[in-house]
């Protein structure tokens, strides 16, 4: 990125963010089946509607219409981890795929990009049990996370939820009354335990809702939102590269004062004459 110029910077990341859409899309439809041809993919009107034709050929137009509420929800969201990872390593002069694999790898982890299928798996206990309260009193009990409740910038409930709530419902997600079920149920629960805390629906909760109606599998939830999530990813990028800057956050120690070498654990006298 430091010796290149805008121009090229943003077209690299275009180009980019389409490999990232095909790899999803070539990875979910598999090698067992055949490749769809570029004149059926270029028939496309959407960038979502590519990708859905790359992946099944003859998409769904309402999985179609789900993907690309999604995708519009998860496109950007700030200073995250992974946005953070990425404008860390465009800062250093690195190329757009090194910002971009790292911002990746900051969304592989479950506390970020994971947590929509961790919520899918909770519908499928509730869908089991029937008793959405009892399921939620018993993973607090145990002192399990609850996914989908709570976040580190919203102190109301998530906008992006109640979107895609409503998206949910409009095109009649057959898990739609299991989760609002599970959703209330939650939100009782956390706001009788935490009076103290504000505890409401984020945006994965309902993402898992919509991402299972359009028939994504659930270990291809994370790749989905790294598909979404590519978009912010770049504009951050080319930001950063513009600000021309290094990012180089502080540190401030809090351990233990100072000492002397002798009280620390381990020190002998071998290490007086080692360096004597």
């Amino acid at each position: 990125l430091l010796d290149i110029s805008d121009e090229e910077a943003r077209s690299n990341l275009a180009r980019a963010s389409v490999m990232v859409l095909s790899y999803v899309a070539q990875s979910a439809r598999g090698t067992k089946q055949t490749e769809i041809p570029e004149s059926e993919v270029g028939k496309a009107h959407t960038v979502v509607e590519r990708m859905m034709i790359r992946w099944r050929g003859e998409p769904d137009p309402l999985h179609t219409r789900a993907i690309d509420a999604y995708f519009v929800s998860a496109a950007e969201h700030g200073m995250n981890a992974s946005t953070f990872t990425a404008r860390v390593i465009a800062s250093t002069g690195a190329d757009v795929a090194a910002s971009l694999s790292g911002a990746i790898g900051a969304m592989s982890g479950p506390l970020h990009g994971g947590a929509p299928s961790r919520v899918l798996h909770m519908i499928e206990e509730v869908e089991k049990t029937g008793d959405a309260r009892a399921y939620v009193k018993g993973i607090m009990d145990r002192g399990e996370r609850l996914m989908g409740f709570g976040h580190r910038v919203y102190r109301a409930e998530d906008p992006r939820a109640r979107t895609l709530r409503r998206t949910a419902k409009e095109l009649g997600a057959p898990r739609y009354e299991v989760a609002l079920a599970l959703e209330k149920a939650a939100l009782a629960e956390l706001h009788e335990r935490h009076p103290e805390r504000v505890l409401e629906t984020n945006v994965e909760f309902w993402a898992a809702i919509v991402l299972d109606f359009a028939q994504v599998p659930g270990h291809l939830f994370t790749s989905m939102f790294t598909a979404a999530r590519t978009a912010g990813w770049s504009a951050h990028i080319l930001e950063q590269k513009r600000t021309g800057r290094l990012v180089r956050p502080s540190a401030r120690y809090i351990g233990k004062g100072p000492r002397k070498a002798e009280t620390v654990n381990g020190w002998d006298d071998s290490v007086i004459q080692l360096h004597s």
